[in-house]
């Protein structure tokens, strides 16, 4: 049976939802966060990265987002969550379904990190690193942030999804990120049509069953 390496809070929550949305039996093996979000070591024992998300499948480990999602549609999908070969929707389905993590978390991480430091550095140090994480995030991190959310809203004003207007595994992959710029990249503000994006992908049934069967989930709501 396929298996899910799943770590709390993390891009893994995805793939729960994608075997949801095609009905894929699986069993869940949870790992939980360190107390410096970190992943746990035993997840190296799965994959010599120790990343999440990680799958493993009739002898195949899987690991990497976009992978994964091309692996289970292939494998699983007889069809469905993928446009057909040789179409518009189906580049932009490749399209979107390596930008998410390609291009797309760029920016939200660097904002994460920079948001951060000033709280994790000695205090002495604080002032000073508080000065150079805001300086980057205002002339680097959120112009190119910004950037990306008008994209964003641009391509959902033209097709109801991103790869068209039927519902693929580029909304999964595209979920991740404009969740975390809703959490902590200002994506309510004039973005109307990614926040409706939001709300037509959380009141998916197979959404709602992934969130409990993968436990709380902070990133996304």
């Amino acid at each position: 049976m396929l298996t899910v390496h799943h770590l709390n809070n993390s891009r893994s929550q995805r793939v729960l939802w994608l075997l949801e949305e095609l009905g894929v039996a699986y069993e869940i093996v949870r790992y939980q966060r360190q107390p410096d979000m970190r992943a746990p070591k035993e997840l190296r024992a799965i994959h010599p990265l120790g990343k999440s998300p990680v799958i493993t499948d009739n002898g195949n480990t899987i690991a990497e987002s976009g992978a994964i999602c091309e692996y289970i549609i292939g494998t699983y999908g007889n069809g469905r969550l993928i446009p057909p070969p040789n179409t518009p929707e189906r580049l932009r389905y490749t399209y979107w379904l390596h930008y998410a993590e390609g291009s797309a978390m760029s920016p939200l991480l660097l904002k994460l990190l920079f948001t951060l430091m000033p709280k994790r550095a000695p205090a002495l140090l604080r002032p000073l690193v508080r000065k150079v994480s805001n300086t980057a995030l205002t002339t680097l991190v959120n112009p190119q942030l910004k950037q990306h959310m008008d994209y964003w809203e641009s391509e959902l004003g033209k097709t109801e999804w991103f790869a068209g207007n039927e519902f693929s595994g580029a909304d999964i992959q595209m979920s991740f990120p404009l969740e975390a710029a809703a959490a902590r990249g200002g994506l309510e503000q004039g973005h109307p049509k990614a926040m409706a994006f939001l709300e037509r992908i959380h009141a998916r049934p197979a959404y709602a069953r992934a969130l409990e069967k993968g436990g709380p989930y902070v990133i996304g709501r």
